[in-house]
């Protein structure tokens, strides 16, 4: 059945992108043209690169190609200019920024300044269970880009079982059951699980395939941070099965989250890790991952260090067992090897948390307090939680995931890491221009077409008659971050023009204020919400 349903996903959208990319990137009339992006090279994120010009009329292109056979309202000159589809971003955390209050963190402009302009979230199993509310919140609040959200499994777990380390009942089952099913119909893009965090750690893999069942049969997606991204539990390869069973098993196509080799002991696994899902591939599986283009992944120090253990029951109950002294004997050595496996004490920085430690490593706070790394880190956590950059991965396998077809680009974004401001300028101009680990066109695709056809995003990611005007130009010769580790909020430079929704949301480089963003349900499966 697997394969069947695989091969019927991929006509879907071959069909799809066949209609938006017919003869000969011209067709549709550019009367009442309200805007001409003329004379850049384009990337319809289909076909190959020509000098040209995009048309946009109302919220959508009218017309791509050679030469604009009408005037429109207003020109925007292109050229030198890379022009594209804005770009998707598959894996964030900026879901509070959309539903917030203030108007800069509303229109997202660290995402629309490096050409951003739909956004994921939800994901790691974070998603909001009130998908609605979610997706309705841009209609209260205007947003600078589209977004689509994900259900998520901690946030059920929490609501439904809390923060213990223990099974579901079968009255509590149901009620998560019902919950996904619910977000399904209200629009989510799928059922998302961190099951490297607590609480959804303590899950055990049936409860993860109950709930995906739920968003298999509305079309729903598995995206999953994975139990085991090293050698902490289970490892890296079983993790990636345990993924490849949930989809299988619940029958819904899998997304692999930031996929990655993360710490000493997996450093080299990729081109394994890559058969393995190719294996899968080749069985008849949709199955795909995003990346973010850093050596340093963000998270929090508790995750980074603590055994899941420890976390059983939430913070107050961790506090604890940092005040019994038989526990903390037994924690010690299991967060001297999970820092081993990181890297140690120099590899985390402190990102988040206390104001006098954010740019510290945990080498160097050690070092101040006179402690052994681990009794610092304690320390930390005594006083508040805290976020850290975690530099674990090789640029080899950094390198190996990225030339693959099926990975996608993402950010990952979260605060204090550089990612948020600048991961779609890196990955251009560090692993596209400089080191020229894959070539400008498949980076704008697997920014752009190849995440709207995987989440079957209908009109976005390419540039067509009929597809949405989410189009971005960018100065292909300074397209860079300005963000680092020093200084993560910094916006990227060589953006343009960024429009959402037919609308100028960064104009000559600078944004306008406009806030043309909406939010993206999915449509579920005909008769599933009945």
């Amino acid at each position: 059945m697997m394969v069947v349903w695989s091969l019927k996903h991929a006509a879907r959208m071959a069909l799809a992108a066949a209609a938006l990319t017919a003869t000969p990137l011209l067709a549709a009339s550019t009367a009442d043209a309200d805007l001409v992006l003329k004379g850049g090279t384009i990337y319809t994120g289909t076909a190959a690169p020509f000098v040209g010009d995009v048309v946009i009329t109302g919220d959508r292109i009218s017309y791509v190609g050679k030469k604009t056979p009408r005037s429109a309202k207003r020109v925007i000159d292109a050229k030198g200019l890379i022009v594209a589809p804005g770009f998707i971003d598959a894996h964030t955390h900026v879901g509070h920024m959309l539903g917030g209050d203030e108007a800069v963190g509303r229109l997202v402009l660290p995402f629309l300044m490096q050409g951003v302009t739909t956004a994921f979230v939800g994901n790691d199993g974070g998603g909001d269970i009130d998908t609605a509310k979610v997706l309705g919140s841009a209609a209260i609040n205007p947003v600078g880009i589209n977004y689509a959200t994900f259900v998520g499994f901690g946030a059920l777990r929490k609501a439904v079982i809390g923060e213990a380390d223990r099974a579901p009942t079968a009255v509590e089952l149901g009620a998560m059951k019902m919950l996904v099913a619910k977000a399904m119909c209200d629009g989510a893009l799928g059922f998302s699980t961190g099951l490297f965090y607590a609480p959804q750690s303590f899950a055990k893999q049936d409860e993860v395939v109950a709930l995906a069942k739920e968003a298999a049969v509305r079309g729903g997606i598995y995206d999953s941070h994975i139990r085991d991204e090293s050698s902490y539990t289970i490892g890296l390869s079983a993790a990636i099965d345990e993924a490849i069973a949930v989809g299988r098993e619940a029958g819904l196509p899998v997304h692999i989250a930031h996929i990655k080799a993360l710490g000493v002991d997996v450093h080299g696994q990729a081109p394994a890790i890559i058969a393995k899902i190719e294996a899968a591939r080749a069985a008849g599986q949709v199955v795909h991952a995003d990346q973010y283009p850093w050596s340093a992944s963000g998270t929090g120090l508790s995750a980074s260090l603590l055994p899941r253990w420890a976390e059983d029951g939430g913070r107050a109950a961790m506090l604890k067992r940092f005040d019994a002294p038989e526990t903390l004997a037994r924690l010690r050595p299991e967060m001297r090897e999970n820092l081993r496996r990181r890297g140690g004490a120099a590899s985390l920085l402190i990102t988040s948390g206390p104001d006098d430690l954010v740019g510290k490593t945990l080498e160097a706070i050690a070092k101040e307090s006179g402690a052994e790394p681990i009794d610092a880190a304690i320390a930390i956590l005594r006083r508040a939680p805290a976020g850290v950059a975690s530099f674990n991965q090789s640029e080899a396998d950094i390198a190996a995931f990225m030339k693959q077809p099926w990975v996608m680009t993402s950010s990952d974004a979260s605060t204090g890491h550089p990612r948020l401001y600048g991961s779609y300028a890196r990955k251009y101009e560090t692993y596209v221009k400089t080191n020229k680990v894959i070539p400008l066109r498949d980076f704008i695709e697997r920014s752009t077409v190849l995440p709207a056809d995987a989440f079957s995003l209908e009109g976005r990611g390419r540039l067509a008659p009929g597809a949405f005007a989410d189009v971005i130009a960018f100065d292909p010769a300074t397209f860079a971050p300005r963000a680092n580790f020093a200084q993560p909020e910094l916006f990227a430079k060589g953006i343009r023009t960024v429009i959402v929704n037919g609308k100028v949301a960064v104009e000559d480089g600078a944004p306008t204020g406009v806030a043309a963003g909406r939010g993206l349900p999915r449509t579920p499966k005909a008769g599933a919400c009945q």
